[in-house]
């Protein structure tokens, strides 16, 4: 029998669809157990979100000082076949639920376990694997493969309906512009084609194999214009933090005026520095091109970005 753990947190379902997808064609064999482990925060995140509430989250997101969550459901020292860690993106962070189970003593499960990250975001996410390799490698465990799916629309739309969505709940698309936010169903199902190559991988899984298991399916894809981006965000971020963390902790009054300030800089930001240094890297990628395709190339491990098992394992399966 294989025991396969999903640690996930999602507030609109997105990302437990996008989990439960992928997992589909091995929760539906006799030889293998999958167990959901749901991380729930103690005093819950609200959704659709305040506007001021949303803000207040960030600088605790980006110094990874979360919330504390609820005791999980199952046993430190049980182990499992492979470990799924399914998250979400957060001010280009891990989502605060899933850093309070890495920063815990349950997370010890993790220690010389294969492990798959599982990200359903937006666009901006290399920050935030960087970080989550950090807390993996920190409990031992043996990340494997990194699977990303991200919006379907392209930035300046999701600029629009990924806001939208978050302070309204509303996800549709609009004046025949702006496409739904978030991830395309068709993706979601898409996710299946892991799931049917981690059935073929479980010899090697069992024998404690090295190596990815889910190469040569797309898994991810790194947008080499947003490198530089999420640097200069990054720096932003916890400068801002910094100075919001130093007036007090969340909810306290003081935050607001500067919360404010900080909302028109980071639009500001938005709108034409990060484009300009996108412009920038674009006009001199020529001359940079070996050292960020380097790059590129070290941001897509370990599942990399090619797609020659494609054919082989993103057949329609009707039994879905």
């Amino acid at each position: 029998m294989t025991r396969i753990l999903v640690l996930y947190y999602s507030q609109t379902g997105q990302l437990t669809r996008a989990a439960r997808a992928m997992l589909a064609p091995l929760a539906a064999r006799r030889d293998v157990e999958v167990v959901w482990q749901e991380l729930k925060p103690v005093t819950p995140y609200p959704f659709p979100w305040s506007f001021f509430r949303f803000l207040d989250a960030f600088p605790e997101c980006v110094y990874l000082d979360p919330a504390p969550i609820a005791p999980v459901g199952f046993d430190a020292a049980t182990r499992f076949d492979l470990i799924v860690v399914a998250y979400q993106v957060w001010f280009l962070a891990p989502s605060p639920p899933i850093v309070a189970f890495l920063q815990s003593p349950a997370a010890a499960v993790l220690k010389d376990t294969p492990t798959i990250t599982l990200i359903a975001c937006r666009n901006m996410w290399l920050s935030a694997q960087e970080k989550m390799r950090t807390l993996l490698a920190a409990r031992g465990a043996r990340l494997i493969d990194n699977v990303v799916l991200v919006d379907q629309g392209p930035p300046w739309a999701t600029f629009v309906t990924t806001p939208r969505w978050l302070l309204t709940g509303r996800q549709d698309g609009f004046w025949g512009v702006f496409p739904p936010a978030g991830v395309s169903a068709a993706d979601i199902a898409g996710a299946a084609r892991f799931g049917r190559a981690l059935v073929d991988g479980f010899d090697k899984l069992r024998a404690g194999a090295g190596g990815s298991l889910l190469h040569g399916l797309g898994a991810v894809k790194v947008d080499p214009g947003y490198i530089a981006g999420e640097k200069i965000a990054q720096r932003s971020f916890r400068l801002w933090g910094r100075l919001l963390r130093a007036v007090g902790p969340p909810g306290h009054p003081g935050r607001r005026a500067l919360l404010l300030l900080y909302a028109l800089f980071l639009v500001t930001m938005i709108l034409t520095v990060l484009p300009a240094s996108m412009l920038v890297r674009a006009a001199l990628r020529p001359l940079l091109r070996r050292r960020l395709d380097t790059e590129v190339a070290r941001l897509e491990q370990p599942s990399g970005s090619s797609d020659e098992r494609m054919a082989r394992y993103a057949r329609v399966d009707t039994r879905l």
